[in-house]
């Protein structure tokens, strides 16, 4: 035979080798073990210890401290209070007794644990702010909704609210099972009867081990509305439920709930995410003066920590208009006042505390309650069904232990009828009997009593024995036949058994229904403060010591030529408005500095203010720089950024620069370069353009110079630009495009002005002289703007005092490039124009006209 070298040989010594390795350890073991038995002491391997005993651990806070039975929604510490109330007598129809009674008791008969913690749990009981419906009374300081603590134990007194006596109803009819407690010499609950469904409508929360359960409180008779809806439906939907009966949490503080998708989510499933939001409401004051008004906070929020958190907002310029916040919150009710500024937008300041504080806060569903001794994540249907099962299981304990005792007694009613009809000769046969036992002997061999019938005989009275007692028991025998019929019919099948529970229910609906506190909205996208702003016209107005605001047009009268103006703004003695832009609250605010930066603000962002305010320096809105100034500033929509459009940048050395407007979609707010500047030279004007304009330069000696933008071609917004015009020594005072109107306007620095037909500007290319568009005269002064018009726009100027004058430019005369013009506005001695703008006529508009004296 060929031995197979692949094959590994039998070694009988090897075999032989670990039955003695196995023999000696089994010979340690037992020396182990009896070592342990003499010293108490044993030796176990740590890792398996661990295992176990975090396991123990974690299974006993899971079902014995942290979370909800799902039949009565209480923990073991919550049960305990009541049951231990409830035996105490501290009911709602006796005097209020010490909270550290109360909590004595419970620690020494059934709660083995910390007092603080017993009384904390005791204390929320009794705060309306947490639960929906309240299970003790509390009389005392029970803490606030802004977080503070309850006073001590030895000051507060308490006893079961009228609602909590419906958690231990029936508990003496052997409704549920009872249990030793820790030390056995007392009994406890296992679960109340709880006769309201106790976990949806008050909620719960609380951490287990690995675990944690959220679940929020619910309107009784919503929820009372949805058992009978399953109860009728065992197939009915989340979504159903929610549709026409339980249609999501209600809340203690009320406030509200955007959306019903996370409702749904949770209903479905278990688990979800609901957004409230406090309830307020805007108050307008004389001045036109806004605040807004808290009336209702989110579940759990802390009012101090909130106005807190509110006023920390304010002071770090993350909410910009707040300038008071007060509580005025009493026993009535929630109000927190927040008062804002004359010029802020009372939406937008709501919206943005919506967004930064806890006005509008989450809640995280997680419906993990026990079921049968284990932890399991619920849908709504589950959760009623169970209560509506536990419900049945109490009905019908109760209803077979108040049959037996009806039974029981129509027994012992029918021996004393019995007993009466003989009285005469069972009280002889009870006088001629040596004792009780003879007695009972006897009665039963002569009448056929048994045991029980012949104890309530005996034990029965002398005035018992008269007919109006018969009468009595006659009575009560029939009451009892009838009861027990009854207990039999509720009894015999489990629809009359739920029939019964429903109507228990519907009777607690009746008694303690009430309405929903928390309102629910429809599905609300995240809002921007945009969303909340109409889209109105305004002027915006800036001066030359950077102080800018802005206004309806409506605040302005329509004159006629020659007019004096109304009054505009006060300004400061060296301080004159630079520029004015027709826009509306919805488009983009561009600001061009002398430094060749851009910064950006919407139309709503630039606070308004009154016709003779001089409004706010642009410094507390965009980040420039201290030697920086805001030159221009002009107005872009959303459709112009996308579109293919250009921004043509002139300065005040001629030269100019042309850059696509998308390379300005996204700036940051510390601002972006638009153009690179030679040293001394600064940005004087920027215009919008579509590629195909002509773009007219006007010098402050009178010429202007007109050429086809594409004479520049487009580069970087960095670039430096190209030689626009040759000033020989003047400066750039304002740009035109031919876009704008037919007609050239122009403005003397004096208050002259005229409009001259465009085409009488000959096109030439880009750094050419120009020609003369104003005779410029000592009394005209030098040109200080020049714009294209069509012709029918009002014109409003601004002279260096702030004066405003509103005209048509119907009553500006059309002459000639080489012509002074007329005067447009009327000045004081030493005061020049400072600046103008043209407005798109409106018709509509109420116009009052002054004439010239």
């Amino acid at each position: 035979m060929v031995q197979d070298n692949n094959q590994i040989p039998f070694d009988g010594d090897d075999e032989i080798k670990d039955e003695e390795q196995l023999e000696e350890e089994e010979r340690e073991v037992a020396s182990t073990v009896q070592a342990g038995i003499e010293t108490g002491i044993f030796e176990v391997d740590v890792t398996t210890e661990v295992k176990s005993s975090f396991l123990d651990y974690s299974m006993s806070v899971i079902v014995s401290r942290a979370l909800p039975d799902v039949r009565d929604g209480l923990k073991p510490v919550h049960r305990r209070i009541i049951y231990a109330m409830d035996e105490s007598g501290m009911t709602p129809d006796k005097p209020h007794k010490k909270c550290a009674r109360i909590v004595g008791d419970v620690m020494g008969k059934y709660h083995p644990h910390g007092d603080q913690a017993i009384y904390s749990t005791l204390a929320r009981l009794a705060q309306d702010f947490s639960m929906r419906y309240p299970l003790v009374d509390g009389h005392g300081n029970f803490g606030s909704i802004d977080g503070d603590q309850p006073a001590a134990m030895r000051y507060t007194e308490a006893r079961l609210a009228k609602i909590a006596m419906e958690m231990v109803a029936d508990i003496n009819y052997d409704t549920v099972d009872f249990t030793a407690n820790y030390d056995s010499s007392e009994k406890e609950p296992v679960v109340l009867p709880s006769r309201i469904p106790n976990l949806l409508i008050n909620g719960s929360s609380g951490i287990a081990v690995g675990m944690a359960t959220n679940i929020p409180p619910h309107n009784l008779s919503e929820v009372i509305d949805a058992i009978h809806a399953v109860a009728k439906d065992e197939d009915i939907t989340p979504l159903e439920l929610m549709t026409n009966h339980l249609s999501g949490p209600d809340f203690p503080s009320g406030g509200m709930i955007l959306g019903r998708g996370g409702i749904k989510k949770a209903y479905e499933t278990g688990k979800g995410t609901i957004v409230m939001r406090a309830k307020t409401h805007i108050e307008q004051l004389s001045g036109g003066r806004n605040r807004i008004v808290v009336d209702e906070l989110p579940y759990q929020v802390n009012k101090a920590k909130l106005i807190e958190r509110i006023a920390d907002n304010v002071k770090e310029k993350r909410i910009d208009g707040i300038t008071d916040i007060r509580d005025e919150s009493n026993k009535e009710g929630i109000r927190i006042v927040i008062e804002l500024r004359r010029d802020v937008i009372p939406e937008v300041i709501l919206n943005q505390l919506f967004n930064l504080t806890q006005l509008q806060a989450s809640f995280g569903i997680i419906n993990l309650t026990i079921v049968n001794g284990e932890p399991r994540v619920l849908p709504i249907t589950d959760m009623l069904k169970l209560y509506l099962e536990h419900q049945i299981e109490v009905t019908e304990r109760k209803t077979r232990y108040l049959l037996e005792e009806a039974e029981l007694r129509k027994h012992k009613v029918v021996g004393l009828l019995k007993a009466i009809d003989h009285i005469d000769e069972i009280v002889e046969l009870i006088k001629n009997s040596e004792s009780p036992d003879e007695a009972s002997t006897k009665l039963q061999e002569r009448f056929g009593f048994d045991d029980i019938q012949t104890r309530e005989i005996l034990a029965m009275t002398l005035r018992r024995l008269t007919g109006l007692e018969k009468g009595r028991l006659e009575g009560e025998l029939a009451t009892l036949e009838a009861n027990i019929e009854k207990y039999n019919h509720i009894l015999s099948g489990r629809d009359t058994l739920q029939a019964e529970v429903l109507s228990d229910l519907a009777a607690i609906k009746e008694k303690y229904g009430d309405e929903r506190k928390t309102e629910i909205s429809d599905d609300v996208a995240t809002i921007e403060d945009e969303d909340l702003i109409p889209v109105d016209d305004i002027i915006i107005s800036f001066t030359n010591r950077g102080y800018i605001k802005r206004q309806s047009p409506d605040a302005f009268r329509k004159q006629n030529r020659g007019g004096k103006g109304v009054i505009g703004m006060q300004t400061l003695s060296d301080d004159v408005v630079d520029s004015l832009i027709h826009t509306n609250t919805h488009t983009d605010v561009l600001f061009f500095t002398n430094l060749g930066k851009v910064y950006r603000l919407r139309g709503y962002q630039i606070p308004e203010f009154s016709r003779t305010s001089r409004g706010i320096p642009v410094q507390n809105l965009i980040g420039i720089d201290q030697d920086e100034l805001v030159k221009t500033i002009i107005s872009i929509d959303d459709e112009k950024v996308e579109s293919d459009h250009y921004l043509f940048f002139v300065t005040k050395e001629g030269v100019v620069k042309r850059t696509s407007i998308s390379e300005f979609k996204s700036i940051r707010a510390n601002g972006k370069i638009a153009i690179t500047l030679k040293e001394g030279d600064e940005l004087v004007d920027v215009k919008l353009t579509d590629g195909s304009m002509l773009i007219g330069i006007g010098s402050s000696e009178g010429k202007m110079v007109k050429f086809h933008e594409n004479e520049v071609r487009p580069v970087g917004r960095s670039a430096q630009g190209v030689i626009g015009m040759n000033l020989d020594g003047a400066e750039v005072i304002g740009v035109t495009s031919s876009i704008e109107g037919e007609l050239i306007l122009t403005l003397s620095e004096n208050g002259y002005g005229k409009m001259t037909y465009a085409d009488e500007y000959r096109q030439t290319r880009r750094g050419a002289k120009g020609v003369i568009t104003l005779n410029i005269t000592e009394r005209t002064g030098k040109l200080c703007g020049l714009r294209a018009v069509n012709g029918d726009e009002d014109l409003l100027v601004i002279n260096e005092e702030g004066t405003i004058i509103r005209i048509n430019l119907s009553q500006v005369s059309i002459s000639g490039r080489n012509t002074q013009g007329v005067r447009i506005i009327r000045l004081n001695e030493g005061v020049n124009v400072s600046s103008f703008t043209v407005l798109i006529p409106d018709d509509e508009a109420e116009v009052t006209v002054e004439e010239e004296e």
